[in-house]
């Protein structure tokens, strides 16, 4: 499986269409400054619901943090307890 990701500098997401190109999966956020992004969306198909779909975005998101050395500053109410819940993520928590 494999995410999409856009960015035009002021937004992005990363994201999972399936075979007819409709969304089935997205976490986006908002850059705020050179080195923070804000995880504000987080939505799963009910079709995928339950099977760690939404965990898979995240992580896709904290590597990418990770890669471009950004902070996250969570908004997103999942992201919020994931981050609290999983202490390997406080590397890159804003």
């Amino acid at each position: 499986m494999q995410f999409q990701h856009v960015d035009n500098q002021h937004n992005g997401e990363f994201y999972l269409d399936n075979e007819q190109g409709k969304r089935i999966a997205e976490i986006s956020y908002v850059w705020s400054g050179e080195q923070k992004i804000i995880a504000n969306h987080t939505w799963v198909d009910d079709s995928l619901r339950g099977q760690g779909m939404a965990r898979q975005l995240l992580d896709v998101l904290v590597d990418f943090a990770r890669q471009k050395q950004l902070k996250i500053v969570p908004t997103c109410s999942y992201v919020e307890v994931m981050f609290r819940r999983e202490k390997s993520f406080s590397d890159v928590v804003a």
